[in-house]
Protein backbone atom coordinates (compact mmCIF):
# COMPACT_ATOMS: atom_id res chain seq x y z
CA UNK A 1 0.00 0.00 0.00
CA UNK A 2 1.34 3.33 0.84
CA UNK A 3 2.78 4.45 4.40
CA UNK A 4 1.81 6.90 6.63
CA UNK A 5 3.27 9.33 9.53
CA UNK A 6 1.83 8.63 12.48
CA UNK A 7 1.64 11.72 15.24
CA UNK A 8 1.13 12.03 19.06
CA UNK A 9 -0.29 14.63 20.52
CA UNK A 10 -1.01 14.66 24.44
CA UNK A 11 0.15 15.87 27.36
CA UNK A 12 3.49 18.01 28.44
CA UNK A 13 6.56 16.25 27.46
CA UNK A 14 7.90 16.94 23.57
CA UNK A 15 10.27 14.46 22.21
CA UNK A 16 12.08 15.25 18.66
CA UNK A 17 11.63 12.36 16.32
CA UNK A 18 13.41 12.01 13.10
CA UNK A 19 11.94 9.46 9.98
CA UNK A 20 14.55 9.36 7.32
CA UNK A 21 13.03 10.74 4.13
CA UNK A 22 10.38 13.34 5.76
CA UNK A 23 11.46 16.65 4.60
CA UNK A 24 10.60 17.86 7.87
CA UNK A 25 11.52 16.54 10.97
CA UNK A 26 8.47 15.67 13.09
CA UNK A 27 7.59 16.00 16.34
CA UNK A 28 5.80 13.24 18.95
CA UNK A 29 4.88 13.86 22.44
CA UNK A 30 4.28 11.87 25.95
CA UNK A 31 0.93 10.39 25.41
CA UNK A 32 -1.28 8.67 27.92
CA UNK A 33 -5.41 8.26 27.96
CA UNK A 34 -6.68 10.99 25.99
CA UNK A 35 -3.83 11.40 23.52
CA UNK A 36 -4.43 12.32 19.85
CA UNK A 37 -2.72 9.78 17.60
CA UNK A 38 -2.13 11.24 13.99
CA UNK A 39 -1.50 8.19 11.93
CA UNK A 40 -0.91 9.72 8.05
CA UNK A 41 0.07 8.12 5.27
CA UNK A 42 2.82 8.22 3.42
CA UNK A 43 6.49 9.50 4.05
CA UNK A 44 8.96 9.94 1.39
CA UNK A 45 11.22 12.60 0.34
CA UNK A 46 8.83 15.09 -1.80
CA UNK A 47 6.11 14.44 0.99
CA UNK A 48 6.50 16.07 4.58
CA UNK A 49 4.13 16.31 7.48
CA UNK A 50 2.02 18.29 9.31
CA UNK A 51 0.42 18.20 13.16
CA UNK A 52 3.52 16.16 14.63
CA UNK A 53 3.23 13.19 12.13
CA UNK A 54 6.19 10.46 12.00
CA UNK A 55 6.71 7.77 9.53
CA UNK A 56 6.40 3.90 9.13
CA UNK A 57 5.77 1.08 6.85
CA UNK A 58 2.18 -0.81 6.29
CA UNK A 59 2.49 -3.92 4.94
CA UNK A 60 -0.79 -5.22 3.34
CA UNK A 61 -3.21 -7.71 1.71
CA UNK A 62 -5.00 -6.79 -1.32
CA UNK A 63 -7.98 -8.70 -2.64
CA UNK A 64 -8.10 -9.00 -6.74
CA UNK A 65 -10.71 -8.78 -9.03
CA UNK A 66 -11.53 -8.37 -13.03
CA UNK A 67 -15.05 -7.92 -12.56
CA UNK A 68 -16.19 -4.65 -13.50
CA UNK A 69 -17.01 -2.03 -10.31
CA UNK A 70 -15.25 -4.69 -7.87
CA UNK A 71 -13.11 -1.38 -6.44
CA UNK A 72 -16.45 0.47 -6.15
CA UNK A 73 -18.68 -2.11 -4.04
CA UNK A 74 -16.76 -4.39 -2.04
CA UNK A 75 -17.86 -6.22 1.38
CA UNK A 76 -15.15 -7.46 4.18
CA UNK A 77 -15.60 -9.58 7.07
CA UNK A 78 -13.32 -9.87 9.63
CA UNK A 79 -13.13 -11.19 13.02
CA UNK A 80 -11.19 -9.01 15.75
CA UNK A 81 -8.38 -10.15 17.74
CA UNK A 82 -8.15 -10.75 21.31
CA UNK A 83 -5.69 -9.82 24.09
CA UNK A 84 -3.56 -12.09 25.57
CA UNK A 85 -5.29 -13.80 28.90
CA UNK A 86 -3.97 -11.55 32.09
CA UNK A 87 -1.94 -9.06 30.02
CA UNK A 88 -2.68 -5.65 31.20
CA UNK A 89 -2.71 -1.90 29.19
CA UNK A 90 1.16 -1.69 27.50
CA UNK A 91 2.46 -4.90 27.51
CA UNK A 92 3.27 -7.20 25.00
CA UNK A 93 0.55 -9.60 24.58
CA UNK A 94 -1.83 -6.89 24.02
CA UNK A 95 -3.22 -6.46 20.59
CA UNK A 96 -2.06 -2.22 20.73
CA UNK A 97 1.31 -3.53 21.60
CA UNK A 98 2.53 -4.45 17.81
CA UNK A 99 1.35 -1.08 16.94
CA UNK A 100 -1.81 1.59 16.85
CA UNK A 101 -4.41 0.53 14.24
CA UNK A 102 -5.01 -1.81 11.06
CA UNK A 103 -7.09 -0.33 8.96
CA UNK A 104 -9.31 -1.17 5.53
CA UNK A 105 -8.92 1.37 3.13
CA UNK A 106 -8.70 2.44 -0.24
CA UNK A 107 -7.38 5.04 -3.05
CA UNK A 108 -10.51 7.94 -3.69
CA UNK A 109 -10.83 10.81 -5.99
CA UNK A 110 -9.65 14.26 -4.23
CA UNK A 111 -9.79 17.52 -6.85
CA UNK A 112 -7.39 19.27 -4.13
CA UNK A 113 -4.56 16.41 -4.07
CA UNK A 114 -1.85 15.38 -5.79
CA UNK A 115 -2.72 13.66 -9.15
CA UNK A 116 -6.57 14.33 -7.82
CA UNK A 117 -5.93 11.17 -6.03
CA UNK A 118 -6.46 10.65 -1.94
CA UNK A 119 -6.78 7.73 1.01
CA UNK A 120 -9.08 6.64 2.84
CA UNK A 121 -8.76 4.55 5.52
CA UNK A 122 -10.96 3.19 8.20
CA UNK A 123 -8.97 2.57 11.45
CA UNK A 124 -9.82 0.14 14.07
CA UNK A 125 -8.14 1.43 17.74
CA UNK A 126 -7.69 -2.49 19.66
CA UNK A 127 -8.21 -1.64 23.18
CA UNK A 128 -9.48 1.81 22.68
CA UNK A 129 -12.90 3.99 22.94
CA UNK A 130 -12.84 6.68 20.25
CA UNK A 131 -13.85 9.87 21.77
CA UNK A 132 -13.12 12.15 19.29
CA UNK A 133 -11.52 11.96 15.60
CA UNK A 134 -9.81 15.25 14.76
CA UNK A 135 -9.94 17.14 11.18
CA UNK A 136 -6.41 16.97 11.04
CA UNK A 137 -6.93 12.89 10.58
CA UNK A 138 -5.78 12.56 14.53
CA UNK A 139 -7.64 10.71 16.99
CA UNK A 140 -8.30 10.19 20.88
CA UNK A 141 -8.94 7.50 22.56
CA UNK A 142 -9.33 6.06 26.25
CA UNK A 143 -8.21 2.25 27.23
CA UNK A 144 -11.07 -0.21 27.40
CA UNK A 145 -9.33 -4.06 27.13
CA UNK A 146 -10.66 -5.97 24.30
CA UNK A 147 -12.85 -3.12 22.65
CA UNK A 148 -12.28 -1.50 19.15
CA UNK A 149 -13.67 1.57 17.81
CA UNK A 150 -13.23 3.57 14.67
CA UNK A 151 -12.24 6.57 13.02
CA UNK A 152 -12.36 7.16 9.06
CA UNK A 153 -9.18 9.73 7.97
CA UNK A 154 -8.53 10.50 4.46
CA UNK A 155 -5.26 11.45 3.44
CA UNK A 156 -4.34 13.92 0.69
CA UNK A 157 -1.28 15.68 -0.48
CA UNK A 158 -0.97 19.20 -1.43
CA UNK A 159 -0.16 19.63 -5.60
CA UNK A 160 2.10 22.39 -3.94
CA UNK A 161 4.20 22.56 -1.58
CA UNK A 162 3.66 18.57 -1.12
CA UNK A 163 2.30 18.46 2.62
CA UNK A 164 -0.06 15.82 3.89
CA UNK A 165 -2.90 16.80 5.57
CA UNK A 166 -6.41 14.71 6.06
CA UNK A 167 -9.36 16.19 3.25
CA UNK A 168 -11.70 14.32 6.07
CA UNK A 169 -12.13 12.41 8.94
CA UNK A 170 -15.28 11.29 10.79
CA UNK A 171 -16.26 8.88 13.68
CA UNK A 172 -17.55 5.56 13.14
CA UNK A 173 -21.33 5.99 15.11
CA UNK A 174 -24.07 3.61 16.68
CA UNK A 175 -26.93 4.24 14.67
CA UNK A 176 -28.30 2.56 17.77
CA UNK A 177 -26.65 4.05 20.58
CA UNK A 178 -25.63 7.59 18.97
CA UNK A 179 -21.97 7.08 20.81
CA UNK A 180 -19.07 5.49 18.65
CA UNK A 181 -19.60 2.29 17.44
CA UNK A 182 -17.69 -0.30 19.51
CA UNK A 183 -16.78 -3.46 19.07
CA UNK A 184 -15.52 -6.10 20.58
CA UNK A 185 -12.70 -8.90 20.50
CA UNK A 186 -13.87 -12.04 18.77
CA UNK A 187 -16.69 -10.41 17.11
CA UNK A 188 -17.33 -10.70 13.49
CA UNK A 189 -17.86 -7.94 11.41
CA UNK A 190 -18.61 -6.44 7.89
CA UNK A 191 -17.08 -3.50 6.03
CA UNK A 192 -19.51 -2.93 3.33
CA UNK A 193 -17.80 0.63 1.07
CA UNK A 194 -19.49 1.40 -1.53
CA UNK A 195 -20.86 3.99 -3.64
CA UNK A 196 -25.03 5.07 -4.09
CA UNK A 197 -27.11 7.05 -6.90
CA UNK A 198 -26.71 10.51 -5.16
CA UNK A 199 -23.02 10.22 -5.81
CA UNK A 200 -21.86 11.70 -2.49
CA UNK A 201 -18.52 10.26 -1.63
CA UNK A 202 -17.80 6.53 -1.04
CA UNK A 203 -20.22 5.19 1.86
CA UNK A 204 -18.90 2.75 4.37
CA UNK A 205 -21.32 0.81 6.69
CA UNK A 206 -19.58 -1.38 9.56
CA UNK A 207 -21.86 -4.24 11.06
CA UNK A 208 -20.83 -6.12 14.15
CA UNK A 209 -22.66 -9.63 13.14
CA UNK A 210 -21.88 -10.81 16.68
CA UNK A 211 -24.04 -7.95 18.26
CA UNK A 212 -26.47 -6.83 15.55
CA UNK A 213 -25.13 -3.28 16.05
CA UNK A 214 -24.22 -0.99 12.68
CA UNK A 215 -23.00 2.53 11.92
CA UNK A 216 -21.94 4.48 8.94
CA UNK A 217 -19.53 7.03 7.30
CA UNK A 218 -20.25 9.11 4.06
CA UNK A 219 -17.32 10.43 2.50
CA UNK A 220 -18.18 14.18 1.64
CA UNK A 221 -15.88 16.34 2.74
CA UNK A 222 -16.83 19.77 3.41
CA UNK A 223 -13.91 21.64 1.53
CA UNK A 224 -13.19 18.90 -1.75
CA UNK A 225 -16.56 17.47 -1.95
CA UNK A 226 -17.76 14.00 -2.46
CA UNK A 227 -14.57 11.17 -2.40
CA UNK A 228 -15.43 8.59 -4.35
CA UNK A 229 -13.71 5.50 -5.51
CA UNK A 230 -10.82 6.52 -7.48
CA UNK A 231 -11.21 3.28 -9.67
CA UNK A 232 -13.83 0.64 -11.16
CA UNK A 233 -11.45 -2.77 -11.08
CA UNK A 234 -9.93 -4.30 -8.07
CA UNK A 235 -6.48 -5.13 -10.18
CA UNK A 236 -3.07 -4.73 -9.75
CA UNK A 237 -1.53 -1.60 -11.11
CA UNK A 238 -4.24 0.83 -10.08
CA UNK A 239 -2.05 2.08 -7.26
CA UNK A 240 -2.03 5.13 -5.56
CA UNK A 241 0.24 7.51 -7.19
CA UNK A 242 2.14 9.21 -4.86
CA UNK A 243 2.02 5.98 -2.79
CA UNK A 244 5.31 3.92 -1.86
CA UNK A 245 3.50 0.36 -3.77
CA UNK A 246 2.20 -1.15 -6.71
CA UNK A 247 -0.98 -2.55 -5.38
CA UNK A 248 -4.85 -2.66 -6.21
CA UNK A 249 -6.68 0.26 -4.71
CA UNK A 250 -8.60 -1.35 -1.78
CA UNK A 251 -6.46 -3.36 0.99
CA UNK A 252 -6.03 -3.90 4.21
CA UNK A 253 -3.08 -2.67 6.65
CA UNK A 254 -1.73 -3.39 10.10
CA UNK A 255 0.30 -0.08 10.98
CA UNK A 256 3.53 -1.29 12.46
CA UNK A 257 7.11 0.38 13.37
CA UNK A 258 5.85 2.18 16.62
CA UNK A 259 5.03 1.85 19.91
CA UNK A 260 1.16 0.97 20.91
CA UNK A 261 -1.02 3.60 22.15
CA UNK A 262 -0.60 2.56 25.50
CA UNK A 263 2.76 1.68 26.35
CA UNK A 264 5.82 4.01 27.83
CA UNK A 265 6.23 6.07 25.52
CA UNK A 266 2.88 5.47 23.63
CA UNK A 267 2.88 6.07 19.78
CA UNK A 268 7.10 6.38 19.08
CA UNK A 269 8.40 5.40 16.27
CA UNK A 270 10.74 2.41 16.74
CA UNK A 271 13.12 0.52 14.58
CA UNK A 272 13.56 -3.31 14.50
CA UNK A 273 16.17 -4.25 16.68
CA UNK A 274 14.99 -2.28 19.33
CA UNK A 275 14.01 -4.49 22.18
CA UNK A 276 14.13 -1.72 25.11
CA UNK A 277 13.77 1.61 25.60
CA UNK A 278 10.78 1.56 24.00
CA UNK A 279 10.71 -2.50 22.80
CA UNK A 280 9.63 -2.50 19.28
CA UNK A 281 6.76 -5.63 18.84
CA UNK A 282 5.94 -4.78 15.84
CA UNK A 283 9.01 -7.17 14.63
CA UNK A 284 9.09 -9.41 16.86
CA UNK A 285 6.57 -12.32 15.22
CA UNK A 286 6.44 -14.33 19.13
CA UNK A 287 4.96 -10.85 20.39
CA UNK A 288 2.13 -11.27 17.59
CA UNK A 289 1.74 -14.79 18.63
CA UNK A 290 1.03 -14.06 22.20
CA UNK A 291 -2.54 -12.81 21.48
CA UNK A 292 -5.40 -14.22 19.18
CA UNK A 293 -5.03 -12.82 15.52
CA UNK A 294 -6.88 -10.81 13.16
CA UNK A 295 -8.61 -13.21 11.21
CA UNK A 296 -9.56 -11.92 7.10
CA UNK A 297 -12.02 -14.09 6.12
CA UNK A 298 -12.93 -12.96 2.25
CA UNK A 299 -14.14 -9.85 0.49
CA UNK A 300 -17.55 -10.02 -1.52
CA UNK A 301 -17.91 -7.60 -4.79
CA UNK A 302 -20.74 -5.93 -5.25
CA UNK A 303 -21.79 -9.06 -8.42
CA UNK A 304 -21.70 -11.38 -5.56
CA UNK A 305 -18.29 -12.99 -6.70
CA UNK A 306 -15.58 -13.26 -3.94
CA UNK A 307 -11.64 -12.46 -4.74
CA UNK A 308 -10.04 -14.64 -7.39
CA UNK A 309 -6.93 -14.29 -5.70
CA UNK A 310 -4.63 -12.67 -3.31
CA UNK A 311 -1.66 -10.07 -3.12
CA UNK A 312 0.61 -8.56 -0.18
CA UNK A 313 3.27 -5.84 -0.56
CA UNK A 314 5.31 -3.82 2.35
CA UNK A 315 5.75 -0.15 1.86
CA UNK A 316 9.55 -0.83 2.94
CA UNK A 317 10.38 -4.20 1.61
CA UNK A 318 9.29 -6.55 4.47
CA UNK A 319 13.16 -8.01 5.50
CA UNK A 320 14.74 -5.35 3.56
CA UNK A 321 13.93 -3.29 6.32
CA UNK A 322 15.25 -5.11 8.89
CA UNK A 323 18.56 -5.47 7.26
CA UNK A 324 18.73 -1.83 6.69
CA UNK A 325 18.21 -1.92 3.18
CA UNK A 326 15.20 0.25 3.08
CA UNK A 327 14.68 4.36 2.95
CA UNK A 328 13.92 3.35 7.06
CA UNK A 329 17.83 3.21 7.05
CA UNK A 330 20.25 1.58 9.32
CA UNK A 331 18.44 -0.98 11.90
CA UNK A 332 20.19 -2.59 15.72
CA UNK A 333 19.47 -5.87 13.69
CA UNK A 334 23.04 -7.52 13.07
CA UNK A 335 21.19 -10.13 10.28
CA UNK A 336 17.37 -11.34 9.45
CA UNK A 337 15.42 -13.34 12.67
CA UNK A 338 16.11 -13.39 16.35
CA UNK A 339 14.56 -10.98 18.82
CA UNK A 340 12.70 -7.66 17.34
CA UNK A 341 14.70 -8.96 14.38
CA UNK A 342 11.70 -10.52 12.54
CA UNK A 343 9.23 -8.91 9.85
CA UNK A 344 5.16 -10.03 10.45
CA UNK A 345 3.77 -11.36 7.37
CA UNK A 346 0.61 -12.79 5.97
CA UNK A 347 -0.67 -16.46 6.53
CA UNK A 348 -3.36 -18.75 5.18
CA UNK A 349 -5.18 -20.35 8.40
CA UNK A 350 -6.63 -23.64 7.58
CA UNK A 351 -8.06 -24.07 10.96
CA UNK A 352 -9.86 -20.81 10.98
CA UNK A 353 -10.35 -20.77 7.27
CA UNK A 354 -9.00 -17.28 6.82
CA UNK A 355 -6.03 -14.74 6.04
CA UNK A 356 -3.88 -14.23 9.79
CA UNK A 357 -1.45 -11.37 9.93
CA UNK A 358 1.77 -11.97 12.20
CA UNK A 359 3.35 -15.27 12.00
CA UNK A 360 2.47 -18.89 12.16
CA UNK A 361 -0.25 -19.20 14.43
CA UNK A 362 -2.02 -22.80 15.10
CA UNK A 363 -3.43 -24.18 12.34
CA UNK A 364 -1.11 -21.94 9.63
CA UNK A 365 -1.22 -24.27 6.44
CA UNK A 366 0.62 -21.65 4.22
CA UNK A 367 2.67 -18.57 4.69
CA UNK A 368 4.03 -17.44 1.47
CA UNK A 369 7.37 -17.41 2.35
CA UNK A 370 6.96 -15.70 5.18
CA UNK A 371 8.37 -12.27 5.17
CA UNK A 372 9.85 -12.86 2.15
CA UNK A 373 6.53 -12.51 0.43
CA UNK A 374 7.11 -8.80 0.64
CA UNK A 375 9.37 -7.84 -2.53
CA UNK A 376 12.65 -6.21 -1.57
CA UNK A 377 13.35 -3.39 -4.27
CA UNK A 378 11.46 -0.63 -5.66
CA UNK A 379 11.10 -2.46 -8.87
CA UNK A 380 7.72 -0.86 -10.15
CA UNK A 381 6.40 2.36 -11.05
CA UNK A 382 3.40 4.53 -9.92
CA UNK A 383 0.91 5.26 -12.75
CA UNK A 384 1.44 9.04 -12.55
CA UNK A 385 4.43 10.39 -11.81
CA UNK A 386 6.64 7.77 -12.40
CA UNK A 387 8.64 7.35 -9.35
CA UNK A 388 9.09 4.02 -8.04
CA UNK A 389 6.98 1.78 -6.17
CA UNK A 390 7.21 -1.81 -4.68
CA UNK A 391 5.71 -4.31 -6.77
CA UNK A 392 3.17 -6.84 -5.36
CA UNK A 393 3.68 -10.86 -4.72
CA UNK A 394 0.43 -12.77 -5.85
CA UNK A 395 -0.21 -15.02 -2.63
CA UNK A 396 -2.30 -17.34 -4.21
Amino acid sequence: MRLRPLCVVASAVAVAVVFAGAAAAPRAYAAGNGQSLCIGHHPQDFIWYTSSCTGHDEPEIDPLSNAPGSAQDLTWTIVLPTDQAGTTAGQAGQVDSVGPTFWIGGTVTDPNSLFGEAFLELQFYPNSIVTNCTAGGGFDVTYSANTYSACSPVWEVSPTGNSESAAFNAMLIDNSTGGPLLMHAGDTITDHQYVTAARDGMHITVTDLTTGHSGTIVLNSKVDGPLMPAFSVQKLGNALSWGLVNDAPNSLVWEIGHTGDYTTPAGQFCLPGSATKPPCYSFDVPSWLRFKPLQIKGVTFGNGSTANSWAAVSDTGGEAEVLGNSFVGPTDCSGYGGPFCTYPFYAFNQTLNAFTFGGDYPGTSKDFGQALQFQQTEDCTSPQGGFPQYCSTVLR
